[in-house]
């Protein structure tokens, strides 16, 4: 899979700000690089705790959390700085949502692209 730097559309933009709308700006305040995806920003700089990323991510419509696949799934939207506890709830999500098998194969993507051991990552079914 090929790894794409991308610029925000701007359904992805107002997808963002759906899901954190006190996002400001666009822009990383750690490294003052632009956001090239949803999800890292959402639980890295938003999401208090999982409770509130479930919070937030569970405002997605059906249409929505689709188009957050696909864009997983073509490799433009990045999951490498989601942290396990994030990503097992948004999984979670996908499963109830859109079924095991859209979950499973989102989880072997996030797992693939991760460089630490898997030990550390989530299991899921």
């Amino acid at each position: 899979m090929i790894k794409l730097v991308r610029e925000l559309s701007a359904k992805d933009i107002q997808i963002l700000k759906k899901l954190a709308p006190e996002c400001a700006d666009l822009e990383c305040s750690g490294s003052r690089a632009p956001y090239r995806s949803i999800l890292p920003p959402l639980s890295n700089h938003y999401a208090a705790d999982a409770e509130d990323f479930t919070r937030r991510i569970s405002v997605l419509d059906d249409d929505e959390l689709i188009y957050l696949i696909s864009l997983i799934k073509s490799g433009e939207e990045s999951l490498g700085c989601v942290q396990p506890h994030y990503m097992e709830v948004f999984l979670n999500l996908i499963e109830k949502r859109l079924g095991t098998k859209d979950a499973q194969e989102v989880m072997g993507i996030y797992m693939a692209g991760q460089e630490c051991s898997t030990d550390d990552l989530i299991s899921f079914k």
